[in-house]
């Protein structure tokens, strides 16, 4: 697994999981799911260093 797949894996999962392409179509679907992860993740560890 490359560092570009190991990125992307939550995204791909989760279209995996609905039965769509991630490479193919969903490609938005999949960066969809990747900026609300990635978001919830970054906003968590900016929270936990701040405060």
């Amino acid at each position: 697994m490359t560092l570009s797949e190991a990125i992307l894996w939550p995204g791909t999962k989760a279209c995996e999981k609905v039965g769509i392409d991630p490479e193919g179509e969903a490609g938005l679907l999949r960066w969809l799911v990747n900026t609300l992860v990635y978001l919830v993740v970054g906003l968590i560890f900016v929270w936990i260093v701040v405060v």
